[in-house]
């Protein structure tokens, strides 16, 4: 299996490379400016939409190809800035947080899914962001919140499209180890 990393300008995308090496995945980051046709020849078979420092209120541009991305048809998980995107590109509204996140957060699950499987309800999860997804697209289901923020998860309704606002692959996550083999689980599918 190759899920390969894409690069949007995180601190934190060696991480997410990292776990999934640790998993044993074949994985790199890529840049997010690479031709989707390059991933497709390389039988890539997910994404990682990795966080990153560009504001999605006005630095969109930064995201590169990632809307080309959304559009090949396998799994993508996006994390941070790459969930907002995804958020973004199907049609939802994103902007400026009423009360940004940064450290530990409680989240909480409200609604069961693949991606959360075997989890408790409630955990800890680390965050860092200014924006959030204030509206979600159609067609897409709302995972979990926080106390200061409404969509912490979410996925799409009939394709293998997930977004988490928090930072998984960070070691002050609970959990997050086990929310990256649930997503190589719904690959596996």
């Amino acid at each position: 299996m190759k899920i390969y990393v894409v690069d949007n300008g995180g601190q934190w995308t060696h991480r997410e490379w990292r776990v999934l090496k640790y998993l044993e995945i074949e994985t790199k980051i890529v840049s997010n400016d690479i031709d989707p046709k390059i991933l497709l020849n390389e039988n890539v078979d997910a994404l990682v939409l990795s966080g990153g420092s560009p504001s999605i209120s006005f630095e969109v541009q930064k995201l590169g190809r990632t809307s080309e991305y959304l559009e090949m048809g396998i799994p993508i998980l996006g994390i941070c800035v790459g969930a907002q995107f995804m958020a973004l590109h199907f049609g939802g509204s994103v902007g400026p947080a009423k009360i940004p996140e940064y450290g530990k957060t409680e989240l909480n699950i409200i609604e069961n899914d693949d991606l959360f499987e075997n989890l408790p309800k409630r955990f800890y999860v680390w965050e860092n962001h200014n924006d959030e997804i204030k509206v979600l697209p159609d067609k897409f289901i709302h995972l979990a919140k926080s106390e200061y923020c409404n969509i912490q998860a979410f996925k799409h309704e009939n394709k293998p499209i997930y977004g988490v606002q928090f930072h998984p692959e960070v070691e002050n996550t609970e959990f997050g180890n086990e929310i990256f083999k649930n997503f190589i689980g719904i690959i596996k599918k």
